[in-house]
């Protein structure tokens, strides 16, 4: 294991909370103890909880590079491991034989590699943080494909060799749930749910992130938001959204919410039409005085 600057659990929160991520109790353990043990954190939510920047927090807290592996429907090895050059190879080709270029190029050799995120990760090593996002989004054949490279970090490239980490990165994962995953992933993971925020929580996220704006329209923001979550929308907003929502009406110069503020600036906490129609047509119960 690489050395940890974390001497304990509230150390490592209290640095999480200087650079403005306040995470409860049970998400900095589980972050202090994925760290010590090296072993990757699997954080499943929903969107706009906080996952991601779970990731992007290490990262600078660390002081290593971030490295992203964005999920999505139909990625394959190559997409997240490496891919050559083919462009690049065939110009070394007709150069060569038009006799302006060096014979006997290697068109495998490393100028012609492509690396992709996750060997990037085994060549950085502990130097790195690697986020996997959301691969909820991604099919079963990557899911076992990534659990063979998370359980080595090595990775062999047939025309150049193995490359492994000495020590492994920092690895967060992210999950929005839209399917399960596997439970051989799981098992190599430690494991945290992030729910929303309780509203004071989400109050202190939203000074921390957006300084300008006055607690008092922080909090009916937030609980606006909290009415909006217990609402049957299709796409309930996340601190995300609490965040973006308190620091449009700061900038417009608002100092409360009102009905008229809030349908004006509604699509920073709504993304959906069919949402956004229903939310306007129930502004008065939204926008209603923190209890």
């Amino acid at each position: 294991m690489g050395a940890l600057p974390f001497a304990s659990v509230e150390e490592l929160e209290n640095s999480l909370r200087a650079h403005s991520y306040l995470p409860d109790r049970g998400l900095a353990t589980s972050i202090y103890l994925a760290l010590s043990l090296d072993k990757p954190l699997l954080l499943e939510g929903e969107a706009g909880v906080g996952k991601t920047e779970v990731a992007k927090v290490l990262a600078a807290m660390l002081g290593r590079d971030l490295i992203r592996l964005q999920c999505y429907e139909g990625i394959d090895a190559s997409q997240a491991l490496y891919e050559w050059d083919y462009s690049r190879q065939l110009i070394a080709v007709r150069a060569s034989e038009a006799g302006v270029g060096a014979e006997g190029t290697d068109l495998f050799g490393p100028q012609f590699l492509v690396e992709r995120p996750l060997l990037a990760a085994c060549r950085a090593g502990a130097r790195a943080v690697l986020l996997i996002d959301e691969l909820d989004r991604a099919d079963d054949e990557f899911e076992a494909f990534l659990l063979e490279v998370l359980s080595e970090f090595a990775v062999t490239i047939p025309e150049l060799g193995r490359v492994a980490a000495e020590h492994p990165p920092a690895v967060v994962i992210t999950s929005n749930r839209t399917r399960d995953l596997h439970d051989a992933l799981k098992r190599r993971c430690l494991y945290h749910w992030i729910d929303h925020p309780s509203l004071e929580r989400e109050v202190a996220i939203v000074r921390a992130r957006a300084p300008q704006v006055p607690r008092e329209l922080a909090l009916q923001v937030a609980s606006a938001v909290a009415r909006l979550r217990a609402m049957d929308v299709a796409k309930r907003p996340g601190v995300a959204e609490t965040i973006d929502w308190s620091n449009s009406l700061a900038f417009l110069g608002a100092d409360s919410l009102d009905p008229a503020t809030a349908e004006a600036t509604l699509g920073a906490a709504i993304k959906d039409h069919e949402d956004f129609e229903y939310v306007r047509s129930h502004l008065d119960e939204v926008v209603a005085p923190p209890e």
